[in-house]
């Protein structure tokens, strides 16, 4: 579906008797879960090494492969945390596939909003790190883009939502998606009501967020150097780079800057938090954990400075290998 199929596949559920209108289990009427993860969803092998590396080194580590990509990682901290998140994405019927999904509801993620495709692959990626960070990756993740707004059809057929009555709850959002789904994103009614915390991916996807920036229930999380491509100037810190965001039209902004202190600034002000000082094992899926962690801390309450350095630490934490994932 493209743009016009999108839009004319929202009038038509508005004029048709959507899932919640028809017989369905009592279960899958009641059961709402906490937050939405819409964007990439994949198996994840990494090979590390306690080792500093560089272009062509050689040498001993371990190779693991786990559930990962930016929504699957921001699912899994949140049902540490004790919510209920549910994915949506695409995985195929593949072999790969089947197991992704057999892992994720292991995990205890919920898999039926899945766009499951006969014809797509399920995406892969696979990077090198040393104890110097990230050396190489590259992701297979095609699928993702090809699907397009499939993934989205239960916001939409009233599984979740539909444009007259849209979900209304938190949706942690993925970069990964493409620049024109992310643009219908920005504007459509169905997620007109959501409180959106949106994240890059990469800085490389920084810039596909530029429609979302006016979003009036957004949360944009960003490091430093996204911040920097979004705006188009150089930053010394996180609060200059949050506060930057804001005046640009954000509604919030959160960015973090490495061992450094996080950020979070709105039309109240902005409030720092430094992170605990540790030794780095992993660096893949630090983000994504780091929004993660304050989703669920602002969910129980907690303040501006409180979430944020309850974010930093449960970073610092998976950086350090002290914590699952």
């Amino acid at each position: 579906m493209g743009a016009r199929g999108f839009d004319a596949f929202c009038v038509t559920m508005r004029e048709k008797p959507c899932l919640s209108q028809m017989s369905l289990p009592q279960t899958l009427m009641t059961q709402t879960p906490d937050i939405l993860c819409i964007g990439s969803v994949m198996w994840d092998v990494i090979g590390r090494s306690t080792r500093a590396m560089q272009a062509g080194s050689d040498v001993p580590g371990r190779i693991t492969r786990l559930p990962g990509g930016v929504a699957m990682n921001i699912a899994m901290t949140l049902k540490r945390f004790d919510l209920q998140p549910a994915l949506l994405s695409v995985v195929g019927q593949d072999f790969d596939g089947q197991e992704l999904i057999a892992a994720a509801e292991a995990l205890g993620l919920n898999t039926d909003y899945l766009y499951r495709s006969q014809d797509l692959p399920t995406d892969r990626y696979m990077a090198i790190e040393g104890s110097n960070g990230l050396i190489a990756a590259i992701a297979d993740a095609h699928s993702l883009e090809a699907a397009g707004d499939k993934i989205l059809r239960p916001l939409a057929d009233g599984r979740l939502g539909r444009a007259d009555r849209p979900f209304q709850g938190l949706i942690a959002l993925d970069g990964n998606l493409t620049v024109g789904l992310l643009a219908q994103i920005a504007t459509s009614p169905l997620f007109e009501r959501a409180d959106l915390r949106i994240a890059p991916a990469s800085p490389g996807k920084a810039e596909r967020l530029l429609p979302l920036l006016g979003h009036p229930g957004a949360t944009l999380y960003v490091n430093v150097e996204e911040a920097k491509l979004i705006l188009g100037r150089d930053f010394s810190d996180a609060g200059a780079a949050a506060s930057a965001l804001v005046e640009r039209g954000a509604n919030r902004a959160v960015v973090t800057h490495g061992p450094k202190a996080a950020a979070k600034a709105d039309a109240d002000g902005c409030v720092l938090a430094l992170p605990p000082a540790v030794l780095a094992s992993r660096v893949t899926g630090a983000g994504d954990t780091f929004l993660g962690a304050h989703i669920a801390a602002e969910l129980r309450g907690a303040g501006a400075l409180q979430a944020l350095q309850a974010a930093s630490n449960a970073a610092a934490a998976y950086v350090s290998g002290k914590s699952e994932g």
